[in-house]
């Protein structure tokens, strides 16, 4: 595996920890998670990733401002399966 395929399925990862978090109620451990995948966002290669990688690293940042849980776990599985298949595609 690359540097970049580590990065991107850790990043899956943490967003998956982070809607199965906000799921359950566990706000601050999905705050937690959260931050730890904005951190490893810096993992990443972007020259080396597709347009729509470099996108949804950015999006990342969007999940920390918003205000409706229920709409951040949405989001941050949808972003977890997408990175998820980025690092296998890639």
């Amino acid at each position: 595996m690359s540097k970049n395929q580590i990065a991107l399925s850790s990043i899956a990862m943490d967003l998956k920890r982070v809607a199965l978090g906000y799921h359950r109620g566990s706000i601050k451990t999905a705050s937690r998670f959260l931050d730890e995948a904005i951190k490893r966002k810096s993992d990443v290669d972007t020259t080396t990733v597709k347009p729509y990688v470099k996108n949804l690293l950015q999006k990342i940042d969007s999940l920390k401002k918003e205000k409706d849980t229920n709409r951040i776990a949405e989001d941050a599985l949808m972003y977890s399966t997408l990175f998820q298949n980025a690092a296998l595609i890639s």
